[in-house]
């Protein structure tokens, strides 16, 4: 659920007219609405009551540190891939001890920076890894929390480049490498390993999968213990679908909540998760106005002024998102097939084809649906285009989250070489 709704004929975000936010900010501009990001964050906690679990927020789908605010007022801890995210989740007021660090390429100074501001747990993903981590924390005089990711060989998602756990895939080791990594750790003075985690990848919407790596992952548990060493913590990750097209429906929270418990057994372990999109998906939207109705060769192209640089998802995954218009049609306006493009110079540069919308002309305004993730935090500045800016939505309320970078700010950040000035 979402509180994305049409009030007399116009899409309003909770009590605020999105029209109105295009007309004050401009567009294309990202819009997220905290009801939502809180009634998810909720829903995926009472899932689980009454067993308490960890949750920390998958920073990877949306960084904004008003987002990251609101989902840590609740209690949220944030899951991490690079010092830069560890920086935003403590500016947003999320301490150390609930943020995790994961991926495959830590850098030295990244490790360091984590041990300085006491990361509370670390998730190591190779052999090397783990002696630069050692070497550090020695350095530091520190003994620091680490959980060892597992691959367990099975692989989810709703696309290629989004499936992790596999064995080909880059991320985490092998059971059979994780038990020598966790017993070296074990004896250690300098590295406690807290527990065991596993991610095996984004956009799942058949909890199988995750069903037979999580039993895999207990069993691992078990046999850890068997051999005398303490397991914490299991951290299962993130990774459950969300509702990109209306028909398509995902497990909800509470029949992936039973899958887990059904999963884990009777063993005595504090469970931890990584949700991401599961609660920033359907919380955002991006707004984007028409520029142009142009008929092609045997297609009608919808040109808008948001692109590739502002959504990468359909380009690079192929991903559909609903497209609503923010007036909504009578319900006997025609409607035209449209190819719904940006005005990047690529071909790419395509959010859908051959998608069935009301007619349009120049100046109408239409919402992305369920960019609340993977939207913001993937855009980029290609053909020096502005970056949108983000608005924050409670109630009635309108705040600007993130200004619009403009090309001025891009400039500001260049300089000529001297042999050039001349």
């Amino acid at each position: 659920m979402h509180f994305f709704v049409y009030k007399d004929g116009r899409l309003f975000c909770e009590d605020v007219a999105l029209e109105d936010i295009a007309n004050r900010f401009g567009t294309p501009v990202y819009v997220y609405s905290s009801n939502t990001l809180e009634r998810h964050y909720k829903v995926f906690e009472e899932a689980f009551a009454p067993r308490p679990v960890k949750i920390a927020f998958a920073m990877k789908a949306n960084s904004n540190v008003a987002v990251l605010r609101t989902l840590a007022r609740l209690g949220a801890g944030a899951d991490t891939v690079s010092a830069g995210e560890v920086r935003r989740a403590m500016a947003a007021g999320i301490p150390g001890a609930k943020i995790v660090l994961s991926g495959v390429g830590k850098t030295r100074d990244e490790l360091e920076f984590a041990l300085e501001n006491d990361v509370g747990q670390i998730n190591i993903e190779s052999e090397p890894e783990m002696d630069l981590l050692e070497q550090v924390a020695i350095d530091a005089g520190r003994k620091q929390p680490i959980a060892i990711r597992v691959n367990p060989d099975v692989g989810a998602g709703g696309h290629a480049k989004i499936t992790t756990g596999k064995s080909e895939n880059k991320f985490g080791v092998s059971f059979e490498n994780a038990t020598r990594l966790y017993a070296r750790a074990h004896a250690s003075a300098h590295l406690d390993p807290v527990g065991i985690a596993c991610h095996i990848g984004s956009q799942i919407t058949d909890l199988a999968p995750m069903d037979a790596a999580f039993r895999r992952m207990v069993a691992f548990a078990r046999e850890l213990r068997a051999g005398g060493m303490p397991v914490r913590v299991l951290d299962l990750g993130g990774g459950l679908g969300v509702p990109y097209q209306g028909a398509v429906e995902p497990p909800s929270p509470k029949a992936y909540a039973d899958m887990v418990l059904n999963a884990i057994g009777d063993l005595d372990v504090e469970l931890a998760f990584e949700p991401g999109r599961l609660i920033a998906g359907n919380a955002g939207v991006l707004l984007s106005r028409t520029i142009y109705v142009k008929q092609g060769d045997g297609r009608k192209f919808l040109i808008l002024d948001a692109a590739m640089n502002d959504l990468l998802r359909p380009a690079l995954y192929d991903a559909y998102h609903d497209i609503w218009p923010v007036r909504e049609a009578a319900w006997n306006a025609s409607t035209e097939t449209y190819d719904v493009v940006g005005p990047i110079c690529e071909t790419g540069d395509t959010f859908a084809t051959g998608r069935e919308l009301p007619a349009a002309k120049p100046g109408d305004l239409f919402a992305f649906m369920t960019a609340g993730a993977y939207g913001a935090t993937m855009s980029s500045t290609y053909n020096s285009r502005e970056l949108a800016p983000e608005v924050m939505v409670n109630g009635a309320l309108v705040a600007l989250a993130k200004r619009r970078m403009t090309v001025e700010d891009q400039l500001a950040l260049e300089f000529m070489p001297d042999w050039l000035t001349t």
